[in-house]
């Protein structure tokens, strides 16, 4: 869609999908599992699998040479792991990445963010109180589960 400059692509997911074929500028490109791939010669990463796939598999791609930019919660709260919005601090932070990882906030903060910088810049805000509602689908499977058995408690 933005025509991102890469000479390859390739697809990683749990070893459930792997073998399934994903186009990619007019290629079929077969999913590999990430347990067991060679993350060697890659770039960049994008990780978005959940926080237990992104603490097992980001260390290993970052191990590698690969730089991980990673979507889940895993790495938010790492001290020695950016937290990168690209038009808020992407110059101070991203460049400081010991374990070769960077976190991305979730989607309402990395949302509200570039609006509030700039509100920020100009005003000074001292505090701020948000409330912020998610699905509970972002949870995984997991969450999903228990709001099911939850709502059929309360309804019967």
């Amino acid at each position: 869609e933005r025509d991102f400059p890469a000479s390859a692509v390739r697809f990683f997911a749990s070893a459930r999908s792997q073998g399934r074929k994903l186009a990619f500028r007019g290629q079929e490109i077969e999913v590999e599992d990430a347990e067991t791939a060679d993350p060697s010669g890659l770039d960049i990463a994008l990780f978005s699998a959940g926080s237990a796939m992104s603490k097992v598999q980001a260390p290993r791609f970052a191990a590698a040479g690969v730089t991980v930019i990673d979507n889940s919660s895993a790495w938010r709260k790492d001290p020695d792991v950016p937290l990168v919005v690209s038009e808020v601090n992407f110059e101070r932070d991203a460049h400081r990445r010991p374990k070769g990882i960077i976190a991305n906030p979730n989607c309402t903060t990395m949302a509200a963010m570039p609006v509030l910088k700039v509100l920020h810049d100009e005003a000074r805000l001292v505090r701020l109180v948000v409330s912020s509602y998610q699905a509970v689908s972002g949870s995984g499977l997991a969450g999903v589960a228990e709001l099911d058995e939850q709502a059929r408690a309360v309804i019967g």
